[in-house]
């Protein structure tokens, strides 16, 4: 892997996107982060991480257009020779997604395939489209969520779909064995971001409830996600592939 490394993150406009970005760039990598349609939210964060003396560059993306994913693949190997001089990245953290309450009876094919194209087949067929640009030695962190180990009413179809990115994630771990490249998943517990509505961020009682769940007492911060990104892909962790890693500050334990 080259000395400088770049890594590059999908949704990092917003929420644990933006603050695994903020983390690598603390932690010195250089980051490509890519938005779906928020453009400033995106132009703020590339100012952040080129504040704290990063390179940084953003880039639109839908990871739900697969047919896209060509010419994201060609607009990406573009930047790289633009901004680093270089043809391949190192770290790719797919990240990018959405909530829906779905709950028994009450879940519409609309909503299932939409957790299922932006959880999972986006994260499946972006990678597979962008490992020529990867670097041996690399490392792949899909987001999961701590919803696959224990249950909330209504998540039925994003847990089980995250599910299908944990297992993903093992067999990828094996299949890139070979080129040195370490696949695993982060598994966040309840974070008060945006996500979901924001109701573990914004409803106090929603906060409260899973902050009693927690051993720490609290919900989780962007912050905390995003520094355990950054630990992930820091220079030791690279004998750690084909687990999932729950950061949930011990919730239900």
């Amino acid at each position: 892997m080259n000395t400088q490394a770049i890594a590059l993150i999908t949704g990092g406009n917003r929420g644990l996107g933006r603050a695994a970005a903020l983390a690598l760039a603390a932690a010195g990598t250089d980051v490509v982060i890519t938005y779906r349609n928020n453009e400033t939210e995106a132009a703020a964060v590339v100012a952040e991480v080129t504040a704290a003396g990063r390179k940084a560059v953003a880039l639109q993306l839908d990871t739900t257009d697969f047919a896209a994913f060509p010419t994201f693949a060609t607009t990406l190997s573009d930047a790289l020779q633009e901004t680093w001089g270089r043809d391949t990245f190192d770290f790719l953290v797919n990240n990018a997604g959405s909530g829906a309450h779905t709950t028994v009876g009450n879940t519409t094919a609309k909503d299932f395939d939409a957790m299922v194209n932006v959880h999972f087949k986006g994260p499946v067929f972006l990678t597979q489209e962008l490992l020529p640009l990867m670097s041996d030695g690399g490392r792949i962190l899909n987001v999961s969520t701590g919803l696959n180990r224990f249950v909330g009413v209504g998540f039925s179809i994003y847990s089980s779909v995250k599910a299908a990115v944990d297992n993903y994630t093992r067999y990828l771990a094996k299949e890139l064995g070979p080129r040195g490249i370490t696949v695993n998943s982060i598994a966040p517990g309840p974070i008060a971001t945006d996500f979901g509505g924001g109701r573990v961020r914004d409803d106090e009682g929603t906060n409260a409830f899973f902050a009693s769940q927690t051993a720490l007492g609290r919900v989780g911060l962007p912050e905390d996600i995003g520094g355990a990104i950054a630990t992930l892909l820091a220079p030791g962790a690279g004998w750690i592939t084909g687990q999932r890693i729950e950061a949930s500050g011990g919730t239900l334990l």
